[in-house]
């Protein structure tokens, strides 16, 4: 794990996140899930198929 990291960000698994071009974390869909809830900020890749436009979540088929 990166020292770079903020502190509450160190017990991240690896596929949980990355950092874009910029150097901002990025928080994947295993991440969210584990999360178990949409905090509607309009997440690249928000598993719950939140509408930043509407303000409606439309959760998206699980692929289970």
């Amino acid at each position: 794990m990166s020292s770079e990291l903020p502190p509450r960000l160190q017990n991240l698994e690896k596929d949980e996140y990355y950092l874009s071009e910029e150097g901002y974390v990025v928080f994947t869909e295993k991440y969210h899930l584990k999360r178990g809830y949409c905090c509607q900020s309009g997440c690249r890749h928000c598993p719950y198929g939140f509408d930043k436009r509407s303000g409606l979540i439309k959760k998206k088929r699980s692929e289970n």
